[in-house]
């Protein structure tokens, strides 16, 4: 029979960094009580008379090391990473011989690393001018986009209202940040009327904020 290829990886929580040396030493212990004589861990790359051994050093050491003495702190720290290593060893061993089963690898005496959660991606809001504002120059036109989390360019679009209300081609101009952004060249006295949308990893959205603006 197939393994499920949708099941769940077991990880071993094995980071040690920043775990205090009695803490270390607990979780060393209880890892080797886990596995001693562990039916289902049966084929233990690690010696564990050594790995047993090892921790009872490095206990003694903790003891040794709390008067402050550099030497007693050096070999204490020395065996610390001796013992990770037969740690780390242990607990990628239990990864692969509990056949991805919980119940069975926490019986190794180690803990499951919690899984990452990823945050889907969340659809912007619609999409805003801080304002617009005259140039420069003459012909000239200033638009600063809001600020929005999540988006990774804004689009803005203006055309000239010409009579009747009749908008004519549009033109559009893309920023990847929310800065300030100069049009030129427009025409004197005309009306434009400006627009913009933001885009995300979920795509664009709708054209929004539509402003009106006489250029000067």
């Amino acid at each position: 029979m197939k393994a499920n290829s949708t099941a769940t990886k077991i990880k071993a929580k094995l980071g040690l960094h920043g775990v205090s040396d009695p803490d270390a030493a607990k979780a060393f212990m209880t890892s080797y009580q886990g596995l001693l004589n562990n039916p289902k861990f049966s084929n233990s790359p690690v010696d564990l008379a050594t790995y047993k051994s090892g921790i009872d050093q490095f206990a003694a050491l903790i003891i040794d090391a709390e008067d402050g003495g550099k030497k007693a702190i050096s070999a204490k720290d020395k065996q610390r990473v001796a013992v990770i290593k037969m740690y780390t060893q242990l607990g990628h061993y239990a990864e692969a011989a509990c056949n991805d089963d919980l119940a069975t690898f926490i019986t190794s005496g180690f803990t499951q690393q919690a899984p990452k959660i990823r945050t889907a991606p969340q659809p912007l809001t619609e999409a805003k001018f801080v304002w617009i504002n005259r140039g420069a120059n003459s012909g000239d036109v200033v638009v600063l986009p809001e600020k929005q989390t999540g988006a990774v360019a804004f689009d803005v679009r203006y055309a000239l209202q010409g009579t009747g209300g009749v908008l004519g081609p549009s033109t559009i101009v893309t920023v990847t940040k929310a800065k300030k952004v100069t049009i030129s060249g427009l025409t004197l006295a005309g009306i434009y009327q400006f627009q913009i949308r933001a885009l995300g990893v979920l795509g664009y959205t709708d054209w929004m904020d539509t402003k009106t603006f006489v250029v000067a």
